[in-house]
């Protein structure tokens, strides 16, 4: 699916820039803005949006939010305060609940993902008007996120399936046979000089141990960094 990141009445450049450099950080190729009430190119916005500031000069710009979201099978409203929502709008859920909803969605679909005003967010008129109203969980103390860090998170949650087999092939390396058995000479050879009684017995512990933990490559390469002379 396609995320359409539709960001409403924006008053700071400083959150614009921000918002085009999060986005960016995952995968997002444009952005749409509705009635931007600060000048999305602007010096400030340029600045904070980093390497992002292509995603700036290139937004598309709405003039109402029907408008912004004419092409989109699921409009997903976001708010700080659930209150908004009438108590009886079933459709209100958590940031990770609503993921496990996407997972259910065509593949070929537009999702737009409303982000409301920096100061006072998406009125409730606008958030009745929402496919789906997330939420993400705060302290009660302080529960209002800054607008370009909810959408880190959003993005975060929504799009970190695309982004964990990378990951996991770089921390998880498997490791190859002659990289232990490296590891283990050196290991042997860091012993030979020690006052050890059975230096053999000693090998054979070092040897059950790194098996048995069954360490990554980069693991490996580390334990041959610290034993190598």
């Amino acid at each position: 699916m396609r995320f359409k990141i539709i960001i409403v009445e924006p008053k700071y450049q400083i959150n614009i820039g921000y918002i085009a450099r999060v986005s960016m950080n995952f995968g997002i190729g444009k952005l749409y803005f509705v009635k931007p009430r600060a000048k999305l190119t602007g010096s400030k916005a340029i600045m904070f949006s980093k390497h992002a500031s292509h995603l700036l000069k290139n937004a598309k710009v709405y003039n109402s939010i029907e408008d912004a979201t004419k092409e989109c099978s699921l409009v997903i409203g976001t708010t700080g305060i659930w209150e908004k929502a009438n108590r009886t709008f079933k459709r209100i859920a958590l940031l990770q609940d609503s993921a496990a909803k996407l997972k259910k969605i065509d593949e070929r679909a537009v999702v737009g993902v409303l982000i409301g005003r920096d100061d006072t967010g998406l009125s409730a008129e606008e958030i009745e008007g929402c496919d789906m109203v997330m939420y993400i969980g705060t302290s009660k103390k302080y529960p209002v996120l800054n607008i370009s860090h909810a959408l880190a998170l959003i993005l975060y949650e929504f799009t970190k399936q695309d982004f964990i087999p990378l990951y996991r092939d770089i921390s998880n390396r498997k490791v190859e046979k002659k990289e232990l058995e490296y590891l283990f000479r050196i290991f042997d050879n860091s012993i030979q000089k020690k006052r050890i009684r059975n230096k053999k017995a000693v090998s054979a512990v070092f040897r059950r141990m790194v098996r048995a933990s069954q360490p990554s490559g980069t693991e490996v390469h580390a334990l041959i960094t610290a034993l190598k002379k």
